[in-house]
């Protein structure tokens, strides 16, 4: 070794050697960063692209599309929801809804026992235990508290239905059923 690249500074005793960087490496490094400035100019200056996150929100709105038109052709009815509340993945997708704070749980509490909300898993309905009330109550909502979650999807109403389903009648101590609740 000769000491003609050796850098003048040492730092606890050691030397740096002040060598050239290859020439595959530079060339690397500056074509990433003309390819950053024709990224930045395509994407945000010029707008002629569209952005990763616009189109996940494209494919996903195409995909949506694309479900409502299947579920159309094939009607949510008391069969379908009564087999899917038989299926285990449909149960167990319908349970992380529902038990979700921000969601259902945070009236009917995660065990479905009532909060705000009536208690679930007993006998008393306001609005009947039937697949399709069920259904209809999730989807559109009912006066004096019940949110509508139509905009959740298709999917979401039915998973949620159908974990409803599985666990009425299961009579987990709670809220006292509602004045207005009529056994079913």
């Amino acid at each position: 070794m000769s000491n003609e690249n050796l850098r003048e500074h040492t730092f606890d005793g050691i030397q740096e050697f002040d060598n050239r960087l290859p020439n595959w490496w530079l060339w690397t490094f500056y074509l990433a960063c003309i390819f950053s400035i024709a990224y930045w100019v395509h994407y945000h200056t010029l707008g002629t692209g569209e952005l990763p996150i616009e189109a996940y929100t494209i494919e996903q709105q195409v995909a949506a599309a694309r479900l409502e038109a299947e579920l159309a052709k094939n009607p949510v009815t008391d069969e379908l929801l009564l087999k899917l509340a038989k299926e285990p993945a449909v149960v167990a997708e319908g349970a992380k809804i529902f038990k979700d704070p921000g969601k259902c749980a945070l009236c009917h509490k995660p065990d479905a026992s009532g909060l705000v909300g009536p208690n679930l898993t007993d006998a008393y309905w306001i609005y009947g235990n039937k697949p399709m009330d069920i259904y209809t109550t999730i989807r559109d909502g009912r006066p004096g508290g019940m949110l509508a979650h139509k905009d959740q999807g298709p999917l979401f109403i039915q998973r949620a239905t159908a974990y409803v389903l599985s666990i009425m009648n299961t009579n987990v101590p709670g809220k006292p059923p509602e004045p207005n609740a009529k056994k079913q």
